[in-house]
């Protein structure tokens, strides 16, 4: 999720960057340092699950409920946290920000929702009927 934030939101519709309280050099290092963070993650990530399916233990369907658990997480705290608590950034300038507050949030609990569904679906498999 921090991947399609940094491109989408900061780099192709330029609404925002990562740290917006100081100088334009420094909300496009934030920006560059979140890539560099995000691509970290995604590439240990991708390894991980290669691993995973090598050893012949990928539960594709946990490891589907993951990717949309972590990506509502990151989406509800960037809402959350950084949007609201500290402030460093916001969806969008200029605009009136319920809308977009509204549709940042509600698309986090989205995501959760479809994961923790995706998870429960997976234990009724793993654990059967009870």
């Amino acid at each position: 999720m921090a991947a399609v934030d940094e491109i989408v939101f900061h780099q192709v519709l330029a609404w925002h960057h990562f740290y917006d309280r100081g100088t334009p050099d420094a909300a496009l290092l934030s920006d560059g340092l979140l890539h560099a963070a995000e691509l970290v993650a995604v590439v240990a990530g991708f390894f991980l699950l290669l691993d995973q399916r090598r050893r012949g233990a990928l539960a594709v369907r946990a490891a589907w409920s993951g990717f949309f658990l972590g990506a509502g997480a990151f989406q509800l705290f960037d809402a959350l946290v950084d949007h609201k608590l500290l402030r460093v950034h916001q969806v969008r300038y200029g605009v009136d920000l319920l809308p977009y507050d509204v549709a940042w949030t509600g698309s986090a609990v989205v995501l959760l929702a479809v994961g923790a569904l995706l998870w429960a679906r997976q234990r009724a498999t793993t654990n059967g009927p009870a």
